[in-house]
């Protein structure tokens, strides 16, 4: 790391320095001839140079920190035309004009941004973007792999559940970044296998998102707030859930039921519902 370098808080800067998490990183992306890569947030490129040095096909870096242009220009000299630098904020970037599109992403995530960016990600899957490596917040972690009936359990957690599998990897020391966070870190890895197109559907987000919103209170109270219009004890009972239940008490497979009843109950009654 240049020793001259300032990070800036707003951006989320720690940058990884220990070299046996780098290769936990490197042996869990298994790159291949054939990869496409989304890089997210490379800093001074530490990451990426390991990865360019693995010879993907091609690797996107995305971003937002202009004073590292100087070493990452460096970076795309050296390993032209596998490395193509993209300037801008990862979670409004238009990736859907990327091509070739990327099958994997591996990314040291600036922690202010992890949930939206991964939710952001999600969307293209139908793409085959499938593969996920990330540095992220060890306390986001436990909540991306908790299971139901945890207070861990969270909108993003259950997502994964549906669209495929996530496993916490390794913890990650506050030493192995300069500078050194607040907090422990964690290397997750999910790969999604199904359920692609789920993100398309804004609609699915919504519910998931207003089931939680107090978490505190039966999951029918919460979606009334949703939609007041809608008799939500007859859409529970059509998916065969209680009406008790709060929202981090149900599987993926329940909420998929349940948003399979709001969606046909949406075509029968389009003037009570989004």
């Amino acid at each position: 790391m240049d020793s001259n370098f300032r990070t800036k808080k707003r951006f989320g800067q720690n940058f990884l320095v220990d070299r046996s998490v780098l290769a936990d990183i490197l042996k869990r992306a298994d790159v291949r001839q054939s990869d496409v890569i989304l890089e997210i947030g490379p800093g001074e490129g530490v990451l990426t140079r390991e990865l360019l040095l693995a010879r993907p096909l091609l690797l996107y870096a995305v971003e937002l920190d202009v004073r590292l242009k100087d070493a990452l220009e460096k970076l795309k000299a050296e390993f032209s035309p596998l490395f193509n630098l993209v300037w801008g904020d990862a979670v409004k970037l238009d990736y859907g004009h990327l091509d070739p599109f990327p099958n994997r992403v591996v990314a040291n995530i600036p922690y202010n941004i992890t949930t939206p960016l991964i939710w952001r990600l999600l969307e293209f899957a139908p793409f085959g973007l499938t593969s996920h490596i990330y540095m992220v917040q060890k306390e986001a972690a436990l909540r991306l792999v908790a299971r139901p009936d945890t207070k861990e359990r969270y909108p993003l957690g259950v997502a994964l559940e549906i669209m495929g599998a996530v496993s916490l990897v390794r913890s990650v020391a506050r030493s192995c970044f300069r500078p050194m966070p607040r907090v422990e870190s964690a290397l997750v890895e999910i790969s999604l296998s199904r359920n692609f197109n789920l993100m398309k559907d804004g609609r699915f987000s919504a519910l998931l998102h207003a089931g939680f919103r107090q978490r505190r209170k039966m999951l029918v109270n919460n979606l009334k707030n949703f939609d007041p219009l809608i008799i939500w004890e007859s859409i529970l009972e059509r998916a065969d859930i209680e009406s008790k239940i709060r929202a981090e008490d149900l599987s993926g497979e329940e909420w998929l039921k349940l948003y399979d009843a709001f969606a046909n109950f949406a075509i029968s009654e389009p003037s009570l519902s989004l």
